[in-house]
């Protein structure tokens, strides 16, 4: 049996207390590695013990698999809706089962014999705007909702406020990093790829244009070089720009002699696991993937990630650095390789962020980025403020600021009646109706029409502007 932590026990109090003030529907934001499955987990625990009924959707297979094996440490066998399951996690037949685990692509084609839940649970649920998710949480109104995600944003900008009424943010990646619950990063962001000529569609990057640019052998030899000098025989986890790209560089580390193998949403699920085995007990070394394990997915082991997939989605740069961030033993930190600059435009993963349910209503602005240094040395990422490298302790160059051009002049003398107009002038300025105007003519004496002069010439000038 599971015993929750502080911090969760604290989440847990704080989702409990928002169903008792009258939200009907919390978002729960917890970073990669906090145990958000462990949490609501224990929810569902609790539920089925008070006779209620919990729906637990998830969006893959694998999330299916780790949601089952968490509420078994529970005690709770779940009946599981998704391709390739008939029973329960158990030996019982599923009928009598009051918690449920279900993909999302298998639910909604069952969801007219699903009886209604009294909880629903959405995994990853930035997702849950999406048309598909949506339907299904409108077929059971008179449901409750809690969503969990490590990061409540959408590409397309739209907010999750539609969905949810309740934002509940737990701690940040920092808190949890000094408390030893996360690895802490050490960050390389070698000069690999120029991705300034990429187009922008749908709010990232071109899939077709990244590939052509990252899915090539120069590319992939440049990765593997930097593998072997930072992360050498480490277990390490590859995102890749397409199916094929993945498969093309797990066949150059391979001809290198070093194990590897390329999974993709089209792989036999049964070799997924199977993959996943091997990778967790060392037999296989480097995974290199598309689409698949950027969300969700339990690896401790990964002690390396190597980013061939550029993003301009903050939202995808917290998942897939996230996938590192899990503790396990011997693991001392984890190694980010981003060859493809994406730290550089989305920042540190252990930046502090301000989450909101309302979403980017103007996607067309751009953000600032997040500021950093990269070494020229040995091209690790280091905060912005930082004197010097983080890991090699190279001082950066200090630029002075620029300074403002000297002229020579004259300091002339202001007289008091100078003065008094410069004073008066800023008066008249803060005055923002015709009737605060007035009250400076009564007060300076002016002639009554003063006012009126002043503001009717203030409209023709807005008149113009406009």
């Amino acid at each position: 049996m599971i015993t929750l932590r502080f911090k969760q026990n604290l989440l847990l109090q704080s989702i409990r207390q928002a169903y008792g003030s009258g939200f009907k529907a919390p978002l729960v934001v917890a970073p990669c590695g906090f145990g958000k499955t462990v949490l609501f987990s224990a929810m569902a625990e609790s539920a089925e013990k008070r006779g209620c009924r919990v729906l637990i959707i998830c969006h893959r297979i694998e999330l299916v698999d780790q949601i089952v094996a968490t509420l078994a440490e529970f005690g709770v066998i779940p009946e599981i809706i998704a391709a390739g399951y008939t029973r329960s996690a158990g030996r019982e037949r599923a009928s009598n089962r009051t918690v449920a685990v279900a993909s999302v692509q298998t639910l909604v084609r069952r969801i007219d014999s699903y009886a209604p839940p009294t909880l629903i649970i959405i995994d990853e649920c930035h997702h849950a705007v999406s048309p598909t998710w949506a339907g299904i949480i409108r077929k059971f109104p008179n449901a409750k909702i809690m969503g969990v995600s490590a990061s409540p944003m959408r590409l397309d900008g739209r907010g999750l406020g539609t969905m949810f009424d309740k934002l509940i943010v737990g701690p940040s990646v920092k808190e949890l990093t000094a408390d030893g619950l996360l690895a802490p990063a050490r960050i390389f962001a070698p000069p690999t790829v120029d991705t300034s000529g990429l187009h922008v569609r749908m709010g990232d990057f071109k899939t077709e244009e990244a590939d052509a640019l990252l899915d090539t052998p120069a590319i992939t030899g440049s990765a593997l070089s930097h593998y072997r000098q930072h992360a050498n025989g480490l277990p390490a986890l590859v995102f890749c720009t397409s199916v094929a790209h993945a498969h093309h560089v797990a066949e150059q580390f391979r001809k290198d002699d070093i194990s590897a193998i390329a999974l993709d949403g089209g792989t036999d699920k049964d070799l997924r696991r199977m993959a996943l085995a091997d990778f967790k007990r060392g037999a296989i070394k480097v995974i290199t993937q598309c689409e698949i394990a950027t969300e969700g997915w339990d690896l401790p082991g990964v002690h390396c990630g190597i980013f061939l997939r550029p993003t301009q989605s903050l939202g995808l740069w917290i998942q897939m650095t996230g996938r590192c961030s899990r503790l396990s033993p011997g693991k001392t930190h984890a190694i980010l390789l981003d060859h493809t600059g994406n730290c550089q435009r989305l920042g540190m993963p252990d930046e502090d962020r301000e989450w909101t349910l309302e979403g980017d209503s103007d996607k067309r602005k751009k953000k600032p980025a997040p500021g950093i240094r990269v070494c020229p040395k040995c091209f690790a990422a280091s905060p912005a403020r930082a004197t010097q490298c983080v890991e090699c302790g190279t001082a950066f160059e200090v630029k002075p600021r620029q300074q403002v051009e000297e002229k020579e002049g004259e300091l002339v003398e202001l007289t008091a009646e100078q003065i008094a107009k410069k004073r008066e002038r800023r008066e008249q300025g803060r005055a923002q109706t015709l009737d605060q105007l007035r009250q400076i003519a009564r007060i300076k004496g002016y002639n009554e029409s003063w006012a009126q002069h002043v503001w009717e010439g203030r409209q023709a000038k807005m008149r113009k502007k406009a």
